[in-house]
């Protein structure tokens, strides 16, 4: 049986969706992808919206990972972009800003074309945390003016700040206004479903125990097989898939979400006028956003030692009351934790395995916006246009022996740096 959704606003507030069923027996199809999350359920569209034949497994109910419990937040951009650039030059400089708002103009276009209701609204904005923050946003602004690509960017200063979040804590921001925020759980349940509609066959509650390569590959189930020209492995943080080749190149992080009851529409309002999703510029950073029901979703407190937080809220809760004093009597209703993954050099790892075996995961917290760019590279690959997925090829990543047993306390020491920088605000 597929475990539920995990406790979140999300799932509370997501709409009906189908219990599909569990694969049992023998099939044949184009391409199998395994795992319904973001790039899964995306990539599986995009095939067929290009008329090939799909078919999908998702060990648990679509959207269960990180897909259905994230912060909402559609921003642009990849993470670990300074690697990214630091290795493939003016190649992936070129690279980084053709597929800038890539993602962003993916979801909008599957909202519009299938009717998807996921409380999608644009606007976005990074707060600052000190000055230093700030002289960076001041640089990320004039470089897009530079380029001319400012039109959609409001440098906001101390003074105009809290005309657009009312609190006391930030010294500027950088508002986005192509950048959005959405119900992630609906985005992907609806893009699910538009993918059956476009003749993808989806089963849950379907988890794969192995892949044989070859002519036909040989996705395997407890339940039964299926033989598929090409396989798309989409599992991301919760897939033990391929570890030998893909083990120790990724580390699984925890992340802490929350929701409050309900504030009432003028309380609500008064926080964020301009219904903006909001990240401070920190290496370990809040975030956070009002709902439609008039909540506060907060967002923070990330670990990485694979430490689940005993009480979620009484962890989260105090950093949400340092940036909205006006809250600290607002009851938390919700409370939920979920997995991300993290290449050590924050860079998406997005290939092959073989000649038609794909892969994309590790995210780093920006899986949103890159999930849909990710499947959309796996697409054109698979059509053998492969430019985009030869350049993540080209990327080197470091790999941590024994990743189970080291891989998590190496992060952890490394992201008490991270933490110790922005508490120096350096």
């Amino acid at each position: 049986m597929a475990a539920a959704h995990a406790p979140s606003w999300y799932a509370a507030t997501a709409h009906a969706a189908p219990v599909r069923p569990a694969f049992d027996g023998a099939a044949e199809t184009e391409i199998c992808v395994i795992g319904g999350g973001f790039t899964g359920v995306a990539a599986a569209l995009a095939l067929a919206e290009r008329g090939r034949s799909v078919l999908l497994l998702e060990a648990h109910r679509i959207g269960w990972g990180a897909s259905g419990r994230n912060g909402g937040q559609v921003l642009p951009g990849w993470s670990g972009e300074g690697e990214f650039a630091k290795q493939l030059g003016e190649r992936g400089v070129r690279f980084l800003d053709r597929t800038r708002y890539a993602g962003n103009d993916i979801i909008e276009r599957n909202i519009q074309r299938y009717g998807i209701n996921c409380d999608y609204v644009r606007g976005a904005m990074t707060v600052a945390n000190n000055e230093r923050q700030y002289r960076a946003l001041i640089k990320e602004h004039n470089d897009a003016s530079a380029r001319r690509e400012a039109d959609h960017l409001t440098l906001v200063d101390r003074d105009d700040l809290r005309r657009h979040v009312d609190t006391r804590c930030y010294v500027g921001g950088l508002i986005d206004a192509r950048a959005g925020h959405c119900h992630p759980l609906n985005l992907v349940l609806g893009e699910a479903e538009a993918a059956e509609r476009q003749g993808v066959r989806i089963f849950e509650a379907s988890p794969v125990t192995d892949i044989v390569e070859g002519e036909p590959h040989i996705v395997r189930l407890s339940a039964g097989e299926i033989r598929a020209k090409a396989v798309i492995l989409a599992g991301n943080a919760y897939h033990q898939l391929a570890q030998k080749r893909l083990g120790g190149y990724m580390l699984p992080a925890q992340t802490f979400m929350m929701a409050t009851a309900p504030l009432g529409d003028e309380r609500a309002r008064s926080l964020i006028p301009d219904n903006l999703a909001i990240a401070d510029a920190n290496w370990v950073l809040d975030y956070f956003r009002r709902t439609r029901d008039h909540r506060l979703l907060f967002g923070g407190r990330c670990t990485y030692s694979n430490r689940i937080a005993a009480d979620i809220a009484a962890e989260l809760q105090p950093r949400m009351v340092r940036v909205f004093p006006q809250l600290a009597d607002a009851r938390i209703e919700f409370a939920w934790t979920g997995t991300i993954g993290i290449p050590l050099n924050r860079v998406p790892l997005i290939g092959r395995l073989a000649s038609t075996f794909f892969f994309a995961q590790g995210y780093s917290g920006h899986g949103v916006n890159c999930s849909h760019i990710a499947a959309e590279i796996l697409a054109d690959a698979f059509d053998l246009r492969d430019a985009d997925a030869s350049l993540f090829e080209e990327i080197s990543h470091f790999r941590i022996p024994a990743a189970g047993v080291i891989g998590n306390p190496m992060l952890a020491m490394g992201m008490t740096w991270f933490r110790l920088k922005d508490a120096l605000g350096v």
